[in-house]
């Protein structure tokens, strides 16, 4: 595959060091990939603040969850398949629209004057099924965008290219929640929805700076076979099989974020400005360690640090659950997003060493249906316990649910606990 757009690279230096910096359809994926991330992190923050306003009800807040996680679930099993019988600029547009449609009717039913027509719960449920579309979309933008990433840089600039494409994401999902608090007390939430179109809509342009990418036609088997295989290899693979309980668990017991806006109102009680940076925290943790892990990398015992960083995660979580003082609370929040994006980055080297070359596609799609989508199942999960048993102790009791689920892992799977990069590298 040529890339015209690649210039002469230079002999040393910061571009030297960072080659896909200079080609220039990837400046404009980074761009469209923040630009994204960015918009719909603003949009999932503003929508569980209004959602809480609206309701004052912790369930009220998983449902949000749920709402986005069973379509983004549902729609993997043929999306895969869709996005690579189509040309994916196509694909992404087609999604940035279908995105731009949703904003506009959350902005359409937050207005004050519709709101003066529609009760809270008719409210609350329009709010449901545009999330619901969200999640519908985010099934197909998910594989369009990995496609069309490995379309616009060549195959020997992917480890650099993937660094700077999960920086970029990591920048939006920071900055976007706390855009949206700054917007939520400056302009209101519908205003603040607005913005969210506006931003999206401004995407087509450094998407239109990528060209048409041809369709690479591959030999395809039936969807439901091609994903029982990928699930039998997993299955199989203790090693993997282990870290992805272990991911899957500690985020569906472990988050909190989605009962942010309770602590907001109703235990540090700062204003909506703190809501945003709370939000933020853990995307700000894992952006500081990201940028450690340049200079420090994890070399050896991964399966030892892999099971200390859920634990500390853990552990961060349950101080948070208790804390009363805003400042710890954030604290506590930076320290899980540190925690996690460590054993982000162990678990996605093991994902890449333990899986051969001809099933990286299938192994890739049970990831993401089962884990990739457990933030919006912990979403729901702790909207449903603080439904029962209170914020508070919903929270802390998904702490140590957490640490129940760390120390089975560490006994039963000693193949993870003792996992070695350079062994495996050597296979």
């Amino acid at each position: 595959m040529e890339h015209d757009n690649n210039d002469s690279l230079p002999t040393s230096g910061f571009f030297f060091k960072n080659p896909s910096l200079k080609i220039k359809e990837f400046i404009a994926y980074l761009k469209l990939r923040f630009g994204i991330i960015f918009s719909l992190n603003m949009q999932s923050t503003i929508i569980y603040f209004w959602v809480y306003q609206l309701t004052n009800d912790k369930l009220s807040l998983g449902l949000v969850g749920l709402a986005e996680v069973i379509p983004a679930i549902s729609c993997s099993f043929f999306s895969g398949h869709v996005v690579d019988q189509n040309e994916k600029r196509k694909m992404v547009s087609l999604c940035l629209i279908g995105y731009i449609l949703v904003g506009l009717g959350l902005f359409g039913v937050a207005l004050p004057y519709t709101q003066t027509y529609f009760s809270v719960s008719t409210s609350q449920c329009l709010i449901y099924v545009f999330v619901f579309l969200g999640g519908v979309i985010r099934a197909f933008y998910s594989p369009s965008m990995f496609s069309l990433f490995g379309l616009v840089v060549p195959r020997e600039h992917f480890p650099n290219a993937t660094s700077w494409s999960s920086m970029s994401w990591q920048l939006g999902a920071v900055l976007g929640p706390l855009a949206a608090g700054f917007l939520i007390a400056w302009v209101g939430i519908p205003f603040g929805l607005l913005s969210v179109v506006i931003l999206e809509i401004a995407m087509f342009y450094p998407l239109l700076k990528i060209t048409v990418k041809p369709i690479l036609k591959k030999v395809k088997e039936p969807v439901l076979q091609s994903v029982a295989e990928g699930l039998r290899f997993v299955l199989k693979t203790p090693t993997l099989l282990a870290a992805q309980c272990l991911d899957m668990f500690s985020v569906l017991f472990g988050g909190a974020v989605a009962l942010l806006p309770v602590y907001q109102k109703e235990i540090l009680h700062v204003n909506e400005m703190g809501f945003g940076i709370l939000r933020s925290a853990p995307g700000v943790g894992a952006l500081l360690t990201l940028g450690l892990l340049a200079f420090l990398p994890l070399k050896t015992y991964p399966g030892r640090k892999l099971f200390l960083c859920v634990t500390g995660f853990a552990i961060s979580i349950i101080i948070f659950g208790i804390s009363k003082n805003f400042y710890l609370s954030f604290s506590m929040l930076l320290l899980s997003g540190m925690f996690d994006a460590v054993s982000v980055v162990i678990r996605s080297t093991i994902l890449q060493l333990v899986t051969p070359d001809e099933m990286r596609g299938r192994v890739s799609a049970v990831n993401t249906m089962f884990v990739s989508s457990s933030n919006e199942l912990g979403d729901f999960e702790s909207g449903v316990m603080a439904h029962w048993l209170g914020t508070v102790r919903a929270v802390v009791t998904g702490g140590y649910l957490t640490l129940g689920v760390i120390a089975f892992t560490f006994f039963k799977a000693p193949q993870l606990r003792e996992f070695s990069f350079e062994d495996k590298e050597k296979e």
